[in-house]
């Protein structure tokens, strides 16, 4: 068995064959164009069985570990964090070189024997984490440009104007302003991009939505029957959880979306406390889909006024039901994949 490490940079990559014993035993670097895959795959012909240990193959080394996988490889994703702690620990210091990286993903593969295993492209999936991610900066920029438009207002109209403000209302506002010299017409022209801004990123953002709603649709998944999770949340889960047969339990589920919460006993007083790691995007949407169940008259909503009556506090009952929550998405999404 010999396992083959990659770094991966956007003009090349560089390969390192590593056995068993960790001995290094070739180095190739291949341009990064569209003849990538059959070089590398040329070079490794000797080396049999393999593994292609490929460092962020959900990040930069993405499509090449795609490419491998198509061609009927076998391939890991090695996390840098990792590949830098064995760097680190071998040498005492970082020594960052491309044959060094690629070398400390192949160790890191030989070491850690529970690394995600790179599965092919799931059309549908990776159209819900596109439309999702897209949302999230539509959002993001509207945001932003809102904050300014409102900066503006505050100066331009005496009081400042209510945190609530609406486009049409911005818009009415604009027109009562009395302009009466260039640095109050500068201000006026301004706003009234920001605003035209918003209205183009509105309209936008529905078409996202739009889009997303059919999108989920068409997966056929039946996590949208878990209550609170509508389109957006859904395509958020499914986008950002990938393969859900990665995860062995749903457990391993639960510490990948950071609803697995930490052990914080003192004394005789078991306490749990926030866990601030995992996908924090996915965390978010468990997140939104258990406020959803509070706030209205549904089974989660017992379960948290339940936790609450067995002496934990408002936070540690929030904590336990978006647990709750994870292992119910976890158990639609393994059906999904059965069905």
């Amino acid at each position: 068995m010999f396992m083959i490490g990659i770094d991966p940079h956007k003009g090349s990559h560089t390969a390192v064959v590593v056995d068993r014993s960790e001995a290094v035993l070739d180095t190739i670097r291949v341009d990064a164009d569209r003849f990538q895959r059959e070089r590398l795959l040329a070079w490794a012909a000797r080396f049999e069985p393999r593994t292609w240990a490929v460092e962020g193959a959900t990040g930069l080394g993405a499509m090449l570990a795609q490419q491998l996988v198509a061609a009927g490889e076998h391939v890991v994703d090695v996390p840098a964090k990792l590949s830098s702690r064995v760097r680190l620990l071998e040498r005492g210091r970082i020594d960052k070189t491309d044959p060094n990286d690629a070398r400390s993903a192949a160790i890191v593969a030989w070491r850690t024997p529970a690394l995600n295993v790179v599965a092919g492209l799931d059309e549908h999936r990776v159209v819900l984490r596109l439309l999702a991610d897209r949302d999230h900066q539509i959002t993001a920029h509207r945001t932003r440009t809102v904050c300014r438009l409102h900066a503006l207002l505050c100066v331009l109209i005496e009081g400042g104007t209510g945190r609530s403000l609406k486009a049409d209302k911005a818009e009415e506002l604009l027109a009562s302003i009395n302009v009466v010299d260039p640095v109050v017409a500068q201000r006026v022209a301004t706003a009234r991009q920001l605003l035209a801004e918003i209205r183009v990123l509105d309209e936008t953002r529905d078409d996202v939505r739009a889009a997303t709603a059919a999108a989920v649709v068409a997966s056929g998944t039946t996590v949208t029957e878990v209550f609170g999770i509508g389109s957006l949340m859904a395509a958020i889960i499914i986008g950002r959880t990938g393969d859900i047969r990665r995860f062995p339990s749903s457990g391993h589920f639960a510490r990948h979306n950071g609803t697995a919460p930490i052990e914080a006993s003192s004394g005789p007083k078991a306490r749990h406390r926030l866990n601030p790691r995992g996908d924090r995007q996915l965390n978010h949407a468990i997140h939104m889909a258990a406020v959803t169940q509070v706030r209205n008259d549904t089974p989660g909503r017992v379960f948290y006024l339940r936790k609450q009556d067995e002496g934990k506090t408002r936070k540690e009952a929030m904590r336990a039901l978006k647990r709750h929550i994870s292992d119910a998405v976890y158990q639609r999404l393994i059906n999904d994949t059965r069905a």
